[in-house]
């Protein structure tokens, strides 16, 4: 999500966004000729990304995105006098296609997906995100949706409990946590953060505690990507994200865990690579890549970046460009 650190210069925001002029540089050549230029925030958060691409880029529309009506109504203010070149959207950005469509906007020029949990959720308590305060074990980046952290605890299987530890949190100790979990939940169902976090301090082993970080990070980070389909919206709006896209444009990703990374890095790979047939001394027409990786590998915050932005040590970008069109018929609609 978009701002995920303090800093004392933020005013009445509370956070500045991430590399916020590294990402405005990556998204530059997208969004610097002139005339109208479409630029897709999809994880809006409290609107510091997008405030800088705004005023950098004096014709570039925003199109901003988020599930949290909280987070809207802060970015609303931050961008007020900007009122005229922004279109707010609640929504979850897997919903891209329809929010387009809302826009009435076929294509853009440039977008952005700051993914995971904001600072401003992290540093609401009653959200139930950070395993460092007792709060409510909701979870909820969207506080209408149904399923909340809690309901997971107590009604799922063993076995899919087990399931969303494991994959989601690559918990080593997932089966033993789950059986802790459930052996807890007969007696009384789970409400706060804090009798989890206790289960997990007598559940995984002193060892691993001693060198593993802290013990409720893997637990916490599942339940919460189980709770709002995280990875699962990930893979469904960046194939819709890389074709609204037109020739030139941009997308940058920001991750905060290899769960992330690695399904963009494989769509990115899939979409920069010839489908040719190997071994083929030319390519065939029509097989070639169109699009082309800005970043090579990872990139990751520097040192000025990491003193200003604690919270950013474990981001990493990937942005990708369309170098090829998919057919005559590409264009953008008047807006």
């Amino acid at each position: 999500m978009d701002e995920h650190a303090d800093s004392d210069d933020t005013g009445r925001h509370g956070h500045v966004p991430v590399m916020a002029n590294r990402m405005a540089d990556l998204l530059a050549p997208a969004l610097e000729d002139p005339g109208p230029r479409i630029f897709v925030d999809a994880t809006l958060g409290a609107g510091g990304h997008s405030e800088l691409i705004l005023r950098r880029f004096p014709e570039a529309r925003l199109i901003g995105i988020d599930r949290d009506a909280q987070a809207l109504a802060i970015a609303g203010r931050r961008l007020a006098d900007m009122a005229d070149r922004i279109s707010l959207h609640q929504a979850r950005f897997d919903s891209l296609a329809e929010v387009l469509d809302d826009a009435e906007v076929s294509d853009i020029d440039a977008a952005l997906f700051d993914l995971g949990v904001s600072s401003m959720q992290l540093d609401q308590a009653d959200r139930g995100f950070a395993y460092a305060a007792d709060a409510p074990l909701d979870m909820r980046m969207n506080t209408t949706d149904g399923l909340t952290a809690a309901d997971v605890l107590n009604t799922y299987s063993h076995g899919d409990l087990a399931r969303v530890l494991s994959d989601y949190g690559e918990e080593r100790f997932a089966g033993r946590i789950a059986s802790a979990v459930l052996r807890e939940r007969a007696r009384e169902p789970f409400t706060t953060s804090a009798r989890l976090v206790e289960l997990l301090y007598d559940t995984i082993p002193a060892a691993t505690r001693r060198t593993g970080g802290h013990p409720a990070k893997r637990t916490f980070q599942a339940l919460r990507i189980e709770v709002n389909h995280e990875l699962d919206a990930i893979r469904d709006v960046l194939p819709v994200a890389l074709s609204a896209l037109r020739v030139g444009g941009r997308v940058a990703v920001m991750s905060y865990q290899s769960l992330e990374d690695r399904i963009i890095k494989r769509e990115f790979a899939t979409r920069t690579t010839s489908t040719s047939p190997r071994g083929l001394p030319v390519e065939l027409p029509g097989t070639a890549p169109r699009f082309r990786l800005v970043t090579r590998g990872a990139e990751r915050p520097d040192e000025h970046e990491l003193e200003v932005n604690p919270r950013s040590a474990p981001v990493r970008v990937r942005v990708i460009e369309r170098i090829g069109s998919d057919g005559p018929g590409q264009g953008r609609r008047k807006v």
